[in-house]
């Protein structure tokens, strides 16, 4: 029988006078003043790194958070070795006393610490408290409560015994330790990731993104306080090339949970191969990167439900999210509808200090991201692209650039095929008729296949799009926005260059954390080898 699936944790809007507003008010003026130190925890214990790096505000990058220890070899070593030594008691746990303690964790989370992990979600990523929200706290709940119905409903699945015989699947964890490398975009990510594995009998070394350190390591706390026993998660802050170099240097290294870019994957995976014969075995690679996400609407489609998912769509959360829309193809019909809609509601946006809760979006991450997302803007102006909107881009205080529309007629121009991973969309409007040709482009122009959205209200054409555009997006949506999946309801990946589609949120992922053994056992063996045909 399978098991009930829970509800999805349900988000707190955060209006005037609610409860949830004060109390996210009350945690962020806990940070006031207070820089956090974050050490590496290895088996439960708590080390100095070889060196600090400072965790500043990207919103304000005069304020610091925090001082976050950075691992060296030694230290990487260590948190292998606690890995490896706490396998076999945590393996041996039943899978039901390991589920409790990330059911508890989902509980503690929906309830006194929601408020401490968005604060620190808001104020090291710069995410406004509806981002933070669906975040660290929904997103993040729905991983662990779901992930361990998942789990249960695959436990059960066992082959069929035959006449006098039991037979059985034994769901055991890889042999050896899982390396999880988790991206600055999403806390929810980077809890999922080393917790995924760990709930099926795997340990963990877990780098985080140094941007992330402070929600993540609120996280690592609240492990613990459910109780995961020490050496089961090891968290390890350091340079991503060092921290990686040893690791994979480790003949138990079993296997990789990633998400970050296509470039880092690659080398990732190029490491791995190179050293494939000190491996005790193949080791399993999983990864989500990059993304090239797109928005087609039809000449049937709404203009203002296009409007408004190209706005939320490309610029909620600064554009730094791998679904984020980043181009769009509009029917030369719709677009003057389109293009006042979308410029009128962008001079309504607000972005700033994402403490001040009438904001919209706040700042990109870095300084390295902010240069990065400047240098595409000025490129496309010195091409003669035309910006209809933002363009601005401002670090006196934080790294914040405005939300950037640019109208393109090449459908080859840089900022259609490439990830820029911050708050601009490039749009080309196309001739009404040319529909056929325009899926054509849509599916060539980008090696990647993350997320894709088709807005018509003429069901032929949706037909026509999802089997033109099948291979184009992991996650594909119609008359929707391609951003904002929900665990247990889209699971999450993408093929091509955007990852091994693994799906985040359902039990396709978890599977990949389990090696399982086949039992037989014969209640009365033969004793005579010969078969009746050669009597």
């Amino acid at each position: 029988m399978n098991s009930i699936l829970p509800q999805n944790e349900p988000v707190l809007s955060y209006g005037p006078d609610s409860g949830e507003r004060a109390g996210i008010l009350a945690a962020l003026k806990q940070h006031a003043g207070v820089v956090t130190e974050i050490p590496l925890l290895i088996g439960g214990q708590r080390f100095s790194g070889i060196r600090t790096q400072s965790l500043h505000a990207p919103h304000d990058h005069r304020r610091q958070l925090a001082t976050v220890s950075q691992a060296g070899p030694a230290e990487v070593g260590q948190a292998i070795a606690a890995a490896t030594a706490a396998q076999h008691e945590w393996a041996a746990m039943p899978f039901e006393a390991r589920a409790a303690i990330f059911l508890r964790a989902a509980d503690m989370l929906a309830g006194p610490w929601r408020q401490k992990l968005n604060a620190a979600t808001m104020l090291g990523q710069s995410k406004t408290v509806f981002q933070a929200e669906i975040d660290s706290a929904c997103e993040l709940i729905d991983f662990l409560r779901f992930n361990v119905s998942f789990a249960r409903d695959m436990l059960q699945q066992q082959p069929l015994s035959g006449p006098g015989m039991r037979n059985a699947l034994d769901y055991r964890p890889l042999e050896g330790f899982v390396y999880a490398v988790t991206p600055f975009n999403f806390t929810a990510i980077a809890g999922n990731l080393p917790c995924a594995p760990a709930l099926l009998g795997n340990t963990v070394v877990w780098k985080p993104a140094f941007t992330a350190s402070l929600s993540n390591y609120l996280f690592m706390e609240l492990l613990e306080a459910a109780g995961l026993p020490p050496g089961v998660i090891n968290f390890v802050p350091g340079s991503a090339a060092s921290v990686s170099e040893t690791v994979l240097d480790s003949s138990d290294f079993a296997g990789l949970h990633f998400t970050g870019s296509t470039e880092v994957f690659d080398s990732l995976w190029q490491q791995v191969s190179r050293r494939l014969p000190n491996y005790r075995s193949y080791p399993r690679l999983v990864g989500e990167t990059g993304g090239k996400d797109f928005i087609l609407a039809h000449p049937s489609a709404d203009p203002d439900a296009v409007a408004v998912a190209l706005l939320r769509g490309a610029f909620e959360y600064q554009g730094q999210k791998c679904s984020t829309a980043s181009r769009a193809y509009v029917p030369a019909s719709l677009w003057p509808r389109i293009k006042c809609r979308l410029l009128d509601d962008l001079t309504t946006l607000r972005m700033g200090d994402v403490e001040n809760l009438g904001n919209f979006i706040g700042a990109v991450i870095d300084r390295k991201a902010f240069e990065r997302i400047a240098g595409y803007i000025n490129n496309a102006r010195s091409a003669g692209e035309s910006i209809l909107a933002g363009g601005i881009c401002d670090d006196s205080h934080g790294y914040f650039v405005t939300p950037t529309v640019i109208e393109v007629e090449d459908p080859q121009a840089v900022t259609m095929r490439e990830e820029i991973f911050g708050p601009v969309l490039s749009v080309m409007v196309y001739p009404d008729r040319a529909w056929s040709e325009i899926l054509a482009t849509v599916d060539g122009t980008s090696p990647y296949a993350l997320t894709g959205a088709v807005f018509a209200n003429d069901r032929l054409a949706l037909e026509e799009a999802s089997q033109r555009l099948r291979f184009s997006a992991g996650n594909f949506y119609f008359n929707d926005k391609p951003t904002g999946a929900v665990v247990g309801q889209q699971p999450f990946g993408g093929g091509r260059r955007s990852g091994t589609n693994d799906k985040a949120g359902s039990v396709l992922n978890l599977q990949r954390w389990t090696s399982p053994r086949t039992v037989k056992e014969t209640w009365v063996p033969a004793k005579n080898y010969r078969y009746p045909h050669m009597s």
